[in-house]
C-alpha cells in the first residue's frame, strides 16, 4: 500500500512540475507580450491599440462619452472596464492622440479624472493622419473571434517615444520617458540626411533635467530632475513646478517629512496651484533662502532620480533598446508604410487609367453599338472584346473579362453626356500623378524627410520643449544639513552619541554628519552621528568631519612608546574609512598625545615646552614653532623635537596662517562658487572679501563667498571680486526718451544679497553694457540704414565723470543705436578679462 502511495505521489509531483514550468512560460509571455509591454511598430500596449481602433470604429468628427468608448473597446479587450477606462485618461492626459472634453484630472496634482460618463473624447486630427490606414493595416480576429483587430496600427510617428510608456511584466520591466514632439520630428529629418542626432526626455511637468548620464535612454542611464526653485523674498521660497511623476501632493508631503525629521526648517507650505503649480514655501526665522533650496533638492521630491529601462516588443520578443535606435526603428518602419502606401495609390491610380482608357474607347469610337443585335452575354462580351483589339497595344496591362463586364455597366446617360475634353483632361491628370507617384517612389527618403517636415508644420507649434535641459551641481547633504541633533560626549569612558544626555555636551549637528574624534594613545576614527558609539577612552578632541577639507590642519607633539622620543608633526585628514581606527604616532604601544591644536587654516603656533626636571638637558625650557613643519599626511611620523622626557606644553603665541588664501571659481553652468577649479577663477578670498554680480535687469548685489550661494546664470552678466575702489562702467537704454545712456560709478550700498538697480526705473529699459575695466573705450555704431552707418570710438572715462549710484547718466546715442562693443583693454589683469560679461 505504501509503495503505491509512494509511487503515485512522486508521479502527481513530476506531472504538476511539468505542468508549472509550461503554464508559467505561457503566463510570462502572455503579460509580457500583451499586457506590460508595447510593439515597436505602433509604440502601443494592447489595451491601447484596441481603445484607439474601437474610436476609429466611432469616429463621425464628434465628441463620444468615454462610457460609450469603453463599452466599444470591450468587444476587442477581455480585461474589463477599469482597465480600459484607465487607459483611455492615461492617454488623453498625454494631449497627443485624443482630443479630450471634461475633467480629465490633472498629472502635476494628482487629481483623478471625473467618472467616464461624464467626460468625452474623439481622435485628434493628428492621430487621425498617423496612426489610420485601413489598407496597411494587418488584422487579426479578436479575442471571442467575432470581430477583427489590427495586430498593430501603421503608425508613421515615434509615438512611443513621445508618449513613452511604463510596465511591469513577470521577470521585467519598462520605463521609457517622454521625449519632446518638434525635437523627435527633427531628429528623424537629421536621420533620414544621414546627420547625427541626439534625443533628451521632455516632461508635460516642465521643471530641469541633466541628462549628463541619460546614457540614449537604455538600461544603465540615469536622468536627474528638478523642479524650479524662485526666490520670491529673503523669507519665502516658491516651487514653480513638480519633476516627472510626482504630484504636488507628494511633494508637500515630502517637504513637511523633511521638516519633521529636521532636515529643513520652514514655517509653512501652501499649494495655490490653479493654471500653473505654485507652492509657497515660508522660511523660518535665521534661515537663508540659498540653504533651503538646496536642502529642499536635496531632502525632498523637489528632485529625483529616474533610471530608465527601454524594453520594447521586437517580432515577437522583449529586447533592451536605446532611445536612437527606437527612432531608428520607427523612422524604418514609417519608410516602409508610405511605400506601401504608394505602392497602393499607384495601382489604383493605375487602375484609374486602364479604366478611364477603356471607357473613352467604349464610347469615343462607339463600340457599345456593338452589342445592339447581340441576344446572349457571351456575343456581347466577344463583341466589345473584338471592338477593343485594335486599341490593346495601348493599354498598360491586359485587358481582363472583368473589365469588359465593367464597361458593360455604363449606363445611356453617361454615354450620352460624355465629355472627351474633360475625359482626356482627366486622364493627363491621373499620369500626372502616377508619374509624381513613381517620383516619391524612387526618392523614397526625400519623400519621407517631406512628410515629416509636414507633420512639425502642421502639428508642432504649441509643443515646444518645456523641461530645461542644464548641468545639475552635486548637492552633499551633510554639507547643507540643518543641525537638527545635539552630540553628548564621554571623554574619559570613550562613548559619544545623541542619547547620552546625562554626559557633556559637545555640539550640535545633524544626523548625516560624520564625527572625527582624536583619543591621547594618538589614535584616530570618524565615526557616523548615532545614538551611542564607543570610540575608544580619553578623547582629546572630536568635531564633525569635512570630507576633502585641505585646509584644517592638525598640530600635534607625542611621544614614541618606545623610545621616549617626542615627535612633532603637521598634517590634514582628507578622507578615511569610516569606523576605521589611524594610528597617528609610530604605532609603538605606549605612545600618547602631549600637545594637539586643531587650526581652520593651516595656522602655525608657537608653543613652549618644560623639559621633566630629572632629565639630563641642560637647558630646561625651550620654545618650537610649528611653522618649520611641512604640512604632510596623517601617516607620516613627523619630525624629532626632543629625546628627553616632557614636563608640560603651553602655547606661546597664536599662530598665523601658512596657507595661502582659497582660490574660487564660478561655475556658470550651474551658477555656483566651487574651489575646484570649474569654471571661471575669481580670484583668492580672505575672510572680508567679497563678490561683486551684475545682472541683466539692470541690479547689482554684493555676497560673500559661501559655496552654498545661488546665482541666476542666466542672467549674470558680470561676476568677479568686489574692488570698492574700482568704477562700474555701464551703459543702459532709456525707452522713455529713446535714447542710450552712459552712467560711472563706485559701489555705495554693499548689504550683503541685497539687489540694487542701478539704472533707471521704467517699461521698457534694459542693460546694454556693463565693465569694471579701469579706462573704457567702446566702439559705437549708429545709423538707420546701412548707408547711413557711423563709426565713433568713445573713451567712456575720459567723456564722462563718476556720479551716484542713483543717478540716471549722460547721452550717449539716440535709438538708431546698431552695436556697441567694448575695446579690450592691454594690461589689463586677468581677473577682470576674464570676469567680463556682455551680451
Amino acid at each position: 500500500m505504501n509503495n503505491e502511495l509512494n509511487e503515485f505521489t512522486g508521479h502527481g509531483a513530476v506531472m504538476i512540475n511539468e505542468m508549472y514550468q509550461s503554464w508559467f512560460l505561457d503566463y510570462a509571455s502572455y503579460v509580457i507580450l500583451e499586457r506590460a509591454v508595447p510593439a515597436v511598430e505602433d509604440g502601443l500596449k494592447p489595451v491601447q491599440r484596441r481603445i484607439l481602433h474601437a474610436m476609429k470604429e466611432m469616429d463621425d468628427g464628434r465628441f463620444n462619452k468615454v462610457a460609450n468608448i469603453i463599452g466599444q473597446s470591450m468587444q476587442y479587450h477581455p480585461h474589463g472596464d477599469a482597465s480600459i477606462g484607465d487607459a483611455i485618461v492615461n492617454l488623453g492626459q498625454k494631449d497627443l492622440l485624443i482630443e479630450t472634453q471634461g475633467n480629465w484630472g490633472d498629472v502635476r496634482t494628482g487629481d483623478s479624472a471625473a467618472a467616464a460618463r461624464y467626460i468625452e473624447a474623439r481622435l485628434s486630427k493628428f492621430a487621425l493622419e498617423v496612426a489610420f490606414n485601413a489598407k496597411t493595416t494587418e488584422w487579426q480576429l479578436s479575442y471571442d473571434g467575432r470581430k477583427n483587430e489590427p495586430v498593430t496600427l501603421p503608425m508613421k510617428f515615434p509615438l512611443l517615444l513621445a508618449q513613452g510608456t511604463e510596465g511591469i511584466a513577470v521577470g521585467l520591466s519598462t520605463k521609457i520617458l517622454p521625449h519632446n514632439f518638434c525635437e523627435l520630428i527633427e531628429a528623424a529629418v537629421k536621420h533620414l540626411k544621414g546627420k547625427k542626432f541626439e534625443l533628451f526626455p521632455d516632461f508635460q511637468t516642465g521643471g530641469m533635467i541633466d541628462v549628463n548620464n541619460y546614457n540614449d535612454g537604455a538600461r544603465g542611464g540615469k536622468v536627474r530632475v528638478r523642479a524650479r526653485i524662485e526666490e520670491a523674498d529673503k523669507k519665502t521660497v516658491v516651487i514653480r513646478d513638480v519633476p516627472y511623476g510626482i504630484t504636488t501632493t507628494q511633494l508637500v508631503d515630502s517637504i513637511l517629512k523633511a521638516n519633521d525629521s529636521g532636515k529643513i526648517k520652514i514655517k509653512s507650505v501652501t499649494d495655490n496651484t490653479a493654471k500653473d503649480v505654485e507652492l509657497t514655501v515660508q522660511l523660518a526665522p535665521g534661515v537663508s533662502t540659498d540653504q533651503t533650496i538646496d536642502a529642499l533638492y536635496a531632502f525632498t521630491d523637489c528632485e529625483i532620480s529616474i533610471s530608465p529601462n527601454a524594453c520594447i516588443i521586437i517580432d515577437e520578443k522583449p529586447h533592451f533598446v536605446s532611445a536612437s535606435e527606437m527612432l531608428r526603428l520607427s523612422v524604418g518602419h514609417t519608410k516602409a508604410l508610405l511605400l506601401k502606401e504608394l505602392e497602393i495609390k499607384l495601382n489604383e491610380l493605375n487602375e484609374d487609367w486602364h479604366y478611364s482608357s477603356l471607357e473613352k474607347i467604349f464610347i469615343e469610337k462607339r463600340i457599345y453599338r456593338d452589342i445592339e443585335d447581340k441576344t446572349t452575354w457571351e456575343a456581347v462580351l466577344k463583341a466589345i472584346d473584338d471592338g477593343l483589339k485594335p486599341y490593346k497595344k495601348k493599354f498598360r496591362r491586359v485587358v481582363t473579362q472583368d473589365d469588359i463586364i465593367r464597361l458593360t455597366e455604363i449606363k445611356i446617360k453617361r454615354i450620352s453626356k460624355y465629355d472627351s475634353f474633360k475625359a482626356d483632361e482627366h486622364i493627363k491628370g491621373v499620369e500626372a500623378d502616377i508619374a509624381e507617384v513613381k517620383d516619391n517612389i524612387a526618392n523614397l527618403n526625400d519623400y519621407a524627410i517631406r512628410y515629416y517636415e509636414n507633420l512639425l508644420k502642421k502639428y508642432g507649434k504649441g509643443r515646444e520643449r518645456k523641461t530645461e535641459i542644464r548641468p545639475f551641481e552635486t548637492i552633499h547633504a551633510t554639507t547643507i544639513a540643518i543641525a537638527n541633533a545635539k552630540l553628548y560626549v564621554n571623554y574619559k569612558e570613550g562613548f559619544i552619541g545623541t542619547g547620552l544626555k546625562k554626559d557633556e555636551f559637545a555640539f550640535d549637528c545633524s544626523d548625516l554628519d560624520n564625527i572625527i574624534v582624536f583619543r591621547k594613545d594618538g589614535k584616530m576614527v570618524v565615526s557616523k552621528v548615532s545614538d551611542k558609539t564607543f570610540v575608544g577612552k580619553d578623547i582629546i578632541h572630536l568635531a564633525i568631519f569635512q570630507k576633502n577639507d585641505e585646509r584644517t590642519t592638525y598640530n600635534m607633539l607625542y611621544m614614541d612608546g618606545k623610545t621616549g622620543i617626542t615627535y612633532g608633526k603637521r598634517f590634514n585628514v582628507t578622507g578615511i574609512t569610516r569606523d576605521k581606527e589611524y594610528d597617528l604616532t609610530k604605532g609603538n604601544a605606549g605612545s600618547k598625545v602631549q600637545y594637539f591644536s586643531v587650526n581652520p587654516n593651516g595656522e602655525a603656533e608657537i608653543v613652549t615646552i618644560t623639559l621633566s626636571p630629572g632629565s639630563k638637558a641642560r637647558t630646561k625650557l625651550l620654545d618650537f614653532s610649528f611653522e618649520d613643519l611641512e604640512i604632510k599626511n596623517r601617516g607620516a611620523q613627523g619630525n624629532q623635537v626632543t629625546k628627553y622626557p616632557l614636563k608640560s606644553v603651553k602655547q606661546k603665541t597664536k599662530g598665523r596662517s601658512t596657507l595661502s588664501a582659497p582660490q574660487i571659481w564660478y561655475d556658470d553652468t550651474v551658477g555656483r562658487l566651487n574651489k575646484d577649479s570649474n569654471g571661471m577663477l575669481l580670484g583668492r578670498f580672505d575672510e572680508k572679501d567679497r563678490i561683486f554680480v551684475c545682472y541683466k535687469d539692470g541690479t547689482y548685489e554684493i555676497t560673500d563667498f559661501e559655496l552654498t550661494n545661488r546665482y541666476d546664470a542666466d542672467n549674470v552678466i558680470l561676476i568677479e571680486k568686489f574692488h570698492p575702489e574700482k568704477v562700474v562702467t555701464a551703459i543702459y537704454y532709456d525707452a522713455k526718451n529713446k535714447q542710450f545712456n552712459v552712467k560711472r560709478f563706485l559701489v555705495e550700498s554693499t548689504t550683503l544679497k541685497n539687489k540694487y538697480s542701478f539704472i533707471k526705473d521704467g517699461e521698457g529699459n534694459y542693460l546694454e553694457l556693463v565693465t569694471t575695466q579701469q579706462e573704457p573705450v567702446v566702439i559705437v555704431r549708429t545709423g538707420k540704414k546701412k548707408a547711413d552707418v557711423k563709426e565713433q570710438i568713445v573713451p567712456l572715462h575720459e567723456t564722462y565723470d563718476v556720479t551716484g549710484w542713483k543717478t540716471v547718466g549722460s547721452y550717449l546715442a539716440g535709438d538708431d543705436l546698431k552695436e556697441i562693443s567694448l575695446v579690450p583693454r592691454p594690461g589689463e589683469g586677468e581677473e577682470e578679462s576674464e570676469a567680463l560679461r556682455l551680451f
